[in-house]
């Protein structure tokens, strides 16, 4: 599949795949950011990408992120199809759970995207489920 995807700096690199195996490709920050302790900060990946009719661009923190002290504020980040236009940079937004300020470098690989086939949905609204319910989270004893 061919994605269209601008660079805001051409210096850096293109997203991708460290490896064969790798379901998620890389984004860099293309500035050098400082966030503060409990504090959020944007951090700019330097690219727009029009994601095709019918996918969603998934943005996730890395997996090792949470050791520098970071965690993205909103979870995950969800890119929609009509977010592309020249100006609309993608941003990871971070939130410093420690007591210390947290640097990001300009050119760290510091968030991974995932594109994937979205399906529409049309509600069927019915009165009951079934009659038993299960519980709540964590309801089968297992951590």
């Amino acid at each position: 599949m061919k994605i269209k995807i601008k660079r805001i700096d051409a210096t850096l690199p293109l997203p991708e795949r460290k490896t064969k195996g790798a379901v998620a490709f890389d984004l860099c920050s293309r500035d050098k950011i400082t966030i503060t302790p409990g504090k959020i900060g944007y951090v700019p990946l330097n690219v727009v990408i029009k994601v095709p009719e019918g996918y969603v661009l998934y943005l996730f923190a890395r997996s090792g992120t949470h050791k520098r002290g970071l965690m993205l504020a909103n979870g995950v980040g969800v890119m929609d199809v009509d977010f592309h236009g020249d100006e609309d940079e993608i941003n990871a937004v971070y939130y410093n759970f420690t007591e210390d300020p947290v640097v990001v470098e300009r050119g760290e690989r510091i968030a991974q995207g995932v594109i994937q086939k979205r399906e529409d949905v049309e509600w069927e609204e019915v009165s009951s489920m079934k009659k038993e319910s299960r519980g709540a989270f964590g309801t089968t004893g297992r951590i």
